[in-house]
């Protein structure tokens, strides 16, 4: 499924030899080849040609901000320049619209208080604004969310297709995730990068995904990103609830989907590089 560059993304090295744990899960068939496990998880979520009818995705929900009471680092004032405002040591619920558009386009608008944030990617550039950090201009993306962009962009997730994105797909063996043994995939994507997905051994659907870790105190910090809640949507299953974990840092954060539209019409000037002073508050995709 589609994978906000807010939420960030998120491996577990396995502790023994791969085919010694996956023969030793319990209850769970381990003669699926990895492209089997796909094909199942895509009829899983609907279907390969229930996907490829979805053009266009948009999304309005909540997602938690702050809750982190840990000092930051210390910053030297600088003449002329403002200083962030500290994060909010009690978590914040942020409403959010989230749109999708074929091939790799994607807006996302946050409302913090009365400003909103937005960001941008039209498939080869991206962009953008954040007025509460004092920031009112209009940014390009760092090469890191550049990188985040390209691989969250998939309004299918990276399973539907895979092979015609250029991507390899690996069995690498069973581990638990929390109670339910679940298939663990390696994903080489087209330009080199890997990342693992976890797939439910019982409903196949995708339930886990690590991406790209958080530097956060000046340290490293694996993130992982549950997926629950799947709900029907226009024939296609889609998770409600995203709960990202960065490893060692506490609490997890929550997204939560309240509206799906498959399919809505979205104007590509969406997705280009966003006007300074035109930031509205998040309306509701159904209304645009």
């Amino acid at each position: 499924m589609f994978r906000p560059i807010v939420i960030a993304s998120m491996a577990l090295s396995l502790a023994i030899p791969v085919a010694l744990r996956a023969e030793s899960a319990a209850g769970v068939a381990t003669k699926l080849s990895a492209t089997q496990i796909v094909e199942k998880n895509v009829s899983a979520r609907g279907g390969l040609q229930a996907w490829r009818s979805v053009q266009t995705l948009s999304m309005t929900g909540k997602m938690d901000a702050g809750g982190n009471a840990r000092s930051t680092l210390p910053m030297p004032k600088q003449k002329g320049v403002a200083m962030p405002p500290p994060r909010p040591a009690e978590q914040v619920e942020l409403p959010f619209v989230m749109e999708l558009k074929r091939p790799h386009k994607m807006r996302l608008e946050l409302q913090v208080g009365r400003q909103t944030a937005i960001q941008t990617f039209d498939g080869a550039n991206g962009w953008k604004v954040r007025p509460f950090l004092g920031r009112n201009d209009v940014e390009a993306f760092t090469s890191e969310e550049m990188n985040a962009a390209l691989m969250e962009s998939e309004l299918d997730g990276p399973l539907v297709d895979y092979a015609a994105k250029g991507t390899k797909v690996e069995l690498v063996g069973i581990e638990k995730v929390g109670t339910q043994d679940a298939y663990k995939l390696k994903l080489t994507l087209k330009s080199g990068q890997v990342r693992h997905i976890w797939i439910d051994s019982e409903s196949f659907l995708d339930i886990k995904i690590d991406g790209i870790p958080r530097r956060m105190d000046g340290r490293t910090h694996p993130v992982e990103v549950y997926l629950k809640d799947y709900r029907a949507t226009s024939g296609v299953l889609v998770p409600y609830l995203f709960e990202t974990e960065v490893r060692g840092i506490k609490p997890t954060h929550k997204m939560t989907i309240q509206n799906v539209v498959v399919n809505p019409k979205l104007e590509d000037s969406l997705f280009a590089k966003p006007q300074v002073g035109a930031t509205k508050a998040p309306t509701p995709p159904a209304a645009r």
